[in-house]
């Protein structure tokens, strides 16, 4: 015999056996296991849609600025230096820009003090807020407009008493097809077209647009464009803003202001993403709230299985051992109703996707994030329990039973 007796050791837990004592809490309570489940899934399934739903609405932004392009200027007169003084863009605006090295295409508009009515029985005052304009014929080709219905101005059509209505300007009017007439001016104007949606110049949307020539002729233009629009090359945009007021009024290039439409379209893609800041916030109060839940779920279990606790610490099981099984069923607890708001969030988003006619866009990370955070979450949930049932003395805990 040995002079000095070992010490025994407790047999280590491998994988399999840490998954199988940690999964026996749940298996003996469905019911409880889905109601603590749920909260962490709300939680996540929030986050997870708020991102995805914020994203595919950015996606969708951004492929419209693909599609519209980030190369087009306008051009339009700028602030007066005194009270009382008119700034105006010179009659040859939109040759003096269609010179400038890089620029592709050049449309223009000029406003007309003129109202548009259905008949001329309607009230002048009754405009409902559209606008006359006289416009190039190359205006269409520069805003990457398409017909609705109908057809563009052209060398022929420009010249006569025709007009072409903006999308809104047509629905304010009650006109659906090309071939009615509209009040305009003194007389009537034939519609030859209606156009289709125009993202980066709402204003000619709720306008009723006349030739550049027949306004001239029969409107009293005066022929100063109001507002001049260019098309570049991606490459020489920068170049082509510095040079245009220069070039529209070589002057004084501060009557002239250059704006780029496609801003506001990037700035309502940083609005979207700014407002779902505010929802990820409601998602994590939701995530914590199921937190708590789960927490509270552990302890309870705690205080139902003393019996088990004490009879497997009797039979050799160390503390360690017990903190692993309770951290693990708690894990298993989260990282279930975590993957469940995975699945509905991504649910969700494909939902609001289809119905809005938005691509399908779920960040991957925001998976991950949130499945990430659903196990932090457990563990941090499960710790306190998991040592509040290490701590138990065997002989008290079946005792007590």
């Amino acid at each position: 015999m040995r002079g000095r007796s070992e010490r025994l050791k407790a047999a280590r837990l491998g994988p399999r056996d840490v998954l199988h004592v940690g999964s026996a809490g749940l298996r003996s309570r469905p019911v409880r296991v889905v109601l603590s489940a749920l909260g962490i899934a709300i939680g996540i399934a929030t986050m997870v849609a708020v991102v995805g739903i914020s994203s595919s609405s950015q996606a969708k932004l951004m492929r419209e600025l693909d599609e519209l392009g980030t190369n087009m200027l306008v051009a339009a007169p700028g602030e007066p230096m005194f009270s009382g003084e008119k700034v105006t863009l010179p009659r040859d605006a939109v040759g003096r820009v269609g010179r400038i090295d890089g620029v592709q295409d050049v449309g223009a508009t000029g406003d007309l003090e003129r109202s548009v009515r259905r008949s001329e029985k309607i009230s002048e005052e009754e405009t409902g807020g559209i606008s006359v304009k006289a416009a190039t014929e190359g205006l269409l080709k520069v805003l990457r407009g398409e017909m609705a219905r109908g057809t563009w101005f052209n060398a022929a059509n420009s010249r006569y008493p025709s007009v072409v209505l903006g999308g809104v300007a047509a629905e304010r009017l009650g006109i659906t097809s090309p071939g009615q007439q509209v009040w305009l001016g003194d007389r009537y104007f034939t519609v030859i077209g209606i156009l289709g949606p125009l993202p980066l110049a709402p204003d000619v949307e709720r306008s009723a647009l006349t030739g550049w020539d027949a306004s001239r002729k029969l409107l009293g233009f005066d022929g100063h464009p109001t507002s001049v629009y260019e098309r570049s090359t991606d490459a020489s945009v920068r170049d082509v803003r510095s040079l245009l007021a220069p070039s529209i009024d070589p002057e004084n290039p501060r009557n002239v202001q250059v704006t780029d439409p496609s801003s506001a379209l990037q700035a309502k893609a940083a609005t979207e993403g700014a407002f779902s800041t505010l929802l990820l916030g409601l998602g994590g109060i939701a995530l914590l709230v199921g937190g708590v839940g789960v927490a509270n779920t552990m302890i309870i279990s705690v205080l139902e299985r003393r019996y088990e606790i004490g009879l497997r610490r009797s039979l050799g099981a160390t503390r360690g051992q017990i903190r692993i099984q309770f951290v693990t069923e708690s894990l298993m607890l989260s990282g279930l109703g975590g993957l469940a708001g995975v699945v509905l969030g991504a649910g969700a988003t494909a939902v609001y996707a289809v119905s809005g006619g938005l691509p399908w866009v779920v960040p991957p990370w925001s998976m991950a994030g949130g499945f990430g955070a659903t196990l932090l979450i457990g563990t941090v949930a499960g710790l306190y329990p998991a040592v509040r049932a290490s701590r138990l003395s065997p002989t008290l805990a079946l005792h007590a039973v």
